[in-house]
């Protein structure tokens, strides 16, 4: 898990609000992200868009495949224009969003009984099928454990009891969360 200063968490959200504007506006990837400091490292990551107090999209990478920069890039546009549930960002739009980041940490097998709320980000996992749902979504949606662990086997197109299931992995991760509007989550740490 990263310890992010206030000016990289700024270089981050900027450089991907760059990333939408250019795939949004210009219709082509982003140029190539800087190679130093907070954008070289690796982790999983989310990028979360809301327009006007709603959800506008939302992409990411469980595991750090690439350097933060390139993957942030790559969300951003993506969340941007490709999030099935939503149609692509308009430029007229662009003002309109606020970007949220979320940076994950490893993620670890868990009982369901040891899931915090407000805590854990979940991927719950049977066969092929796998859901995930990143923490702040239980809290934005009042969910106890039971309701966290049923919304995320929906997620993962299974029956919401499916996590009762001997086949089924649960996995928990928790997350660096901090947006433009300020509203930073504090850093949590990893576990179980």
């Amino acid at each position: 898990m990263l310890f992010l200063s206030e000016t990289d968490r700024r270089s981050l959200l900027e450089w991907a609000r760059c990333a939408i504007a250019e795939a949004v506006s210009l219709q082509k990837p982003v140029t190539v992200p800087p190679r130093s400091g907070v954008f070289a490292e690796k982790c999983g990551v989310f990028v979360t868009l809301h327009a006007r107090g709603h959800l506008r999209g939302c992409i990411g990478n469980i595991e750090a495949l690439e350097p933060l920069g390139d993957a942030i890039a790559r969300c951003a546009a993506s969340a941007a224009l490709h999030d099935p549930r939503f149609s692509p960002v308009r430029a007229d739009e662009l003002g309109t969003l606020q970007i949220e980041l979320s940076l994950l940490s490893l993620l670890e097998p868990v009982l369901p009984e040891n899931i915090e709320i407000g805590k854990h980000g979940l991927l719950i996992s049977q066969g092929s099928k796998r859901g995930l749902l990143l923490p702040q979504v239980a809290v934005e949606h009042k969910f106890g454990r039971e309701q966290f662990l049923e919304a995320t086997c929906h997620k993962a197109g299974l029956h919401a009891k499916a996590w009762q299931e001997p086949e089924t992995q649960i996995r928990a991760f928790v997350c660096e969360v901090f947006s433009e509007d300020g509203n930073n989550g504090e850093l949590l740490p990893a576990g179980s």
